[in-house]
């Protein structure tokens, strides 16, 4: 379980860069910048959806 919460914290962590990053990429009109962080933040919400979804079903009785 202790794993788990790691990894959501590291998602976490991951999804906050992908949104600095991409409010970088808008100031400074860098649209290499906003394509690969909406990409990768698309990505780290879809692991953290099913990592939750996991941790829900392992709790249950």
């Amino acid at each position: 379980m202790g794993k788990k919460i790691a990894l959501s914290t590291f998602y976490n962590l991951c999804i906050i860069l992908c949104l600095v990053l991409a409010w970088t990429g808008i100031t400074n009109k860098r649209y290499d910048f906003i394509l690969a962080s909406v990409f990768a933040g698309a990505i780290f919400v879809v692991l953290k959806i099913k990592l939750l979804k996991e941790i829900r079903n392992t709790l249950k009785p």
